[in-house]
């Protein structure tokens, strides 16, 4: 058995496991876990993920011990749900679950107007980290880079 990286094992649970492993449900325990690409995710990972967000609590693979989790779930996905459990690629109950607060981040192509922060807040993020100075960009730039969404 192959153990999914978001949740966890014991130590000889499956040829591989040499050491007991915190997945990552167990370590964001009283925090927030971010679940990118849920619409990604295969169908048996989905019941897995569902029972834990149900139940609050899994076990690890090859373990005897229920380990219950706090934690603030935050999934992002670039697909259209409704039409992925419409297709049967999607568990609705799942997403009824996740869809708690939604918040619907159009495309960059329809918000032209973030190209200019953007642009400014990654250049000054990596002049610092590479320690370079540049003012900015020039207005040619930022119209091709506008004019290529």
């Amino acid at each position: 058995m192959v153990c999914n990286p978001n949740f966890s094992h014991e130590k000889g649970a499956f040829t591989g496991a040499v050491r007991t492993k915190k997945g990552r449900f167990e370590l964001a325990h009283k925090g927030t876990i971010f679940l990118d690409e849920i619409g990604e995710i295969p169908s048996t990972t989905q019941v897995i993920l569902l029972r834990v967000l149900q139940n609050r609590c899994f076990e690890r693979v090859g373990g005897e011990k229920t380990i219950e989790v706090d934690v603030r779930v935050i999934a992002a996905t670039n697909k259209e749900l409704k039409k992925e459990i419409a297709a049967g690629w999607f568990r609705e109950d799942l997403y009824y679950r996740l869809n708690v607060v939604p918040i619907h981040m159009p495309p960059l192509r329809e918000r032209k107007e973030d190209i200019p922060l953007l642009c400014d807040y990654f250049l000054k993020k990596f002049c610092k980290e590479l320690r370079k100075e540049i003012k900015g960009s020039t207005p040619k730039v930022m119209s091709t880079l506008i004019k290529h969404l």
